[in-house]
């Protein structure tokens, strides 16, 4: 585990300088403040970053998990599409270097910039003169007196080195400004709230009485350092403007102990439904003192389910711990939540995580509702959330059980989420005999 954990750090470090090197060095003529100052930036944001995990985890004092929180996990989204916008600009800068290669000309401004810059620098050291990847040339011995003084340098003397710069600050600029628009939308996409994303699921067993019946179903909220409690009561209002019969709270409600979160978990308790409001755990939440938030929310309103079910009219609603909490003895246990039940009725399962499925099949489960993916959040990191999962979203069929797979509410880590929007999903449930 130590040379893994050593290989990470260094592959870290080494798309960090490649980042840095694109953005910084290459961008700048010389040494000064502009590079400096992006180096700062390079050393200090990753340093935040693994600060802000470190508190997360370890239950740093409040305070300052939130001081953290904001710069660390927000270079977390950024340096990533930084990355990825420095690899596609990779492709584009020789296409760009070759045209301007063929035109035979940079814009005057920039070279005449790099003519000041490179006249200052060998004003200290004509070593720091020295393009990108070019030996400095010893300096002539002065001319005699009486020799000619030599001709000026052509302009394209100075050519090579601006047209270098100019490309750099063209790919490095580009490649900066669609990060920051990229996570500047991803931020206001979860900050707005989620959205309600409607699905109808058929049951065969479902009695005609019961058909349309509407769970909104609420997952991955993350209520922690950064999302709080105007959040909460955003999303508390999303839910019950859909006025739904019955609210199932999946897990990962929060990013913390109930000593620093219960202000803002708070608005929960304004949660209205015909048959009320359930919740399971999920992994987060034992990281966070689990049977606390277990024992808070019953105090907000909600009925915790932890491998246990309830009889509703039309159908069995069950739920179990999530399998994190095995390491406590206090992982999923289908026996006791679904074992002596009528298998005639239609049953209804809250389980966190989706990989539970195949349990669920076993048990002869109609429907299982889980959240705990997050659609992926930030893009292309579906690709490897949809190997951890047997669903990564939306609803599919496991033999005769379906599965649906919400997206979630919040966000883990940065509030920012590209390609996999927030939601808070309204199922209604259809009868075949309607």
């Amino acid at each position: 585990m130590v040379l893994v954990g050593l290989a990470v750090l260094a592959a870290f470090a080494a798309l960090h300088w490649y980042a840095w090197r694109r953005l910084v060095r290459d961008t700048t003529a010389g040494p000064g403040f502009a590079r400096r100052a992006g180096t700062v930036v390079f050393v200090a944001a990753p340093l935040m970053m693994f600060a802000a995990l470190v508190a997360e985890r370890t239950g740093a004092p409040f305070l300052l998990q939130q001081v953290l929180a904001w710069p660390g996990f927000m270079w977390l989204a950024l340096s990533l599409y930084l990355l990825l916008a420095l690899v596609v600009g990779e492709l584009v800068r020789p296409l760009l270097r070759r045209w301007l290669e063929r035109e035979g000309t940079v814009p005057e401004a920039e070279a005449e910039s790099v003519r000041v810059r490179v006249a200052e620098s060998e004003a200290r050291d004509p070593a720091e003169a020295a393009p990108e990847g070019e030996k400095t040339a010893p300096a002539p011995a002065p001319a005699p007196a009486s020799a000619p003084a030599p001709a000026p340098a052509p302009e394209k003397a100075i050519a090579s080195p601006s047209r270098r710069l100019f490309v750099s600050r063209i790919v490095g600029g580009t490649a900066a400004a669609v990060a920051a628009g990229t996570v500047g939308y991803g931020t206001y996409g979860v900050l707005r709230g989620p959205k309600v994303k409607r699905v109808t699921v058929p049951l065969a067993k479902l009695p005609r009485a019961a058909h349309g019946f509407r769970i909104a179903v609420v997952s991955d909220i993350h209520l922690g350092p950064i999302l709080g409690r105007d959040f909460t009561r955003r999303v508390v209002d999303t839910v019950n403007a859909t006025q739904p019969d019955l609210i199932a709270v999946v897990g990962d409600l929060v990013d913390g102990s109930v000593e620093h979160l219960a202000p803002a978990a708070a608005p929960l308790a304004g949660m209205r439904a015909r048959h009320g409001a359930y919740f399971v755990t999920g992994n987060h939440e034992y990281f966070s003192g689990a049977e606390q938030w277990v024992d808070h929310v019953r105090e907000l309103g909600l009925h915790p389910l932890r491998n246990a079910r309830t009889e509703l009219p039309g159908f069995d609603l069950a739920g179990v711990d999530d399998v994190a909490g095995e390491d406590e003895g206090k992982g999923p246990d289908f026996a006791k939540a679904l074992g002596d039940r009528d298998r005639s009725r239609a049953s209804v399962l809250l389980a966190h995580q989706p990989v539970v499925i195949h349990d669920a099949v076993e048990h002869g489960v109609d429907l299982q509702l889980s959240g705990h993916t997050h659609g992926g959040q930030l893009w292309p990191g579906d690709l490897i959330a949809d190997l951890a999962n047997p669903t990564l979203a939306g609803l599919e069929r496991y033999g005769d059980t379906q599965l649906y797979v919400t997206r979630g509410a919040g966000a883990w880590g940065p509030p920012v989420r590209v390609g996999a929007p927030s939601d808070i999903t309204v199922v209604e449930l259809a009868s075949r005999q309607a």
